[in-house]
């Protein structure tokens, strides 16, 4: 009786060790989802600028002469003596417009130009309105060129990401760092925000499908993400290395007792069965 009783606990411990905790799938329950769920899911992401962006701003024309007053070089120069810096994807010194704590630009011709809290193509289509009473012809592109988001705590690269384009999400921004680590608390994930000044946090659950219809689900520039460590790790974390041997050491030390008093107990009993 005594070894079937330690065979039963023996199991329980494999399988409750094998098993899968709920709190580590991402997106749980997501193939229950109603038709309206979803369709909540499905929004549209309009990135807008913000305070301290630096926009490039590029203005052509068939009629090269006319815009020729708006029209920044591709680069800026070192001082003189010095090489100037071209566009490539190492080492790059382009001719930025930064926005300033007023929300404005300051524009060849144009002067002062409010662009904060206006989306690109907003930006794109006021601009190419106020340059073609000069240039009729004139094509405006802008670019937000230091769009910037972090990632930290409990994940396998922290790290601070330049991203080419401005439409990523949450997922991406975990993607890019490797995922989070075992130790990480997909329901604990906090979303910092510079928002023109306004500062904001949000907690977000990795674990829940409603994540996607989130109004923080895409970042924005200048976002912060932290993971939380979850429960187990908090435990860890107050024992130092010496604790961690000594624990390790006493599991050892209690899994060879175990291990003996089971070999005692098996061969009393062939010896009583003989």
């Amino acid at each position: 009786m005594k070894q079937a009783f330690l065979s039963v606990i023996f199991l329980m411990i494999m399988f409750g060790s094998c098993r899968t905790p709920k709190d580590i799938s991402y997106f749980q329950g997501i193939e229950n989802l109603t038709p309206e769920q979803r369709e909540a899911m499905n929004q549209k992401y309009i990135p807008r600028i913000c305070i301290d962006d630096q926009l490039i701003i590029y203005v052509t024309s068939p009629d090269r002469e006319t815009v020729a007053p708006f029209a920044t070089p591709p680069f800026g120069y070192y001082a003189p003596g010095e090489s100037e810096i071209g566009i490539s994807a190492t080492t790059q010194n382009l001719f930025t417009y930064l926005v300033d704590e007023n929300g404005d630009i300051n524009f060849p011709v144009l002067g002062h130009v409010r662009v904060a809290g206006q989306s690109i193509n907003e930006t794109i289509r006021m601009m190419e309105g106020m340059i073609r009473e000069y240039a009729p012809l004139a094509v405006v592109n802008v670019q937000i060129a230091n769009f910037k988001v972090g990632i930290f705590g409990e994940v396998k690269t922290a790290n601070v990401y330049t991203i080419k384009t401005p439409r990523v999400s949450i997922l991406d921004l975990v993607a890019m760092a490797g995922d989070l680590t075992i130790m990480g608390d997909r329901k604990n994930v906090w979303l910092h925000r510079d928002n023109n000044g306004e500062k904001v946090q949000v907690k977000m659950d990795l674990t829940d499908p409603a994540l996607f219809a989130s109004p923080y689900y895409y970042l924005q520039q200048n976002d912060m993400v932290y993971v939380m460590p979850n429960d187990a790790q908090k435990r860890n974390s107050k024992f130092s290395n010496n604790d961690n041997v000594k624990i390790s050491m006493f599991s050892v030390i209690i899994s060879s007792i175990s291990l003996i008093a089971t070999s005692i107990l098996t061969l009393r009993n062939q010896n009583l069965n003989n």
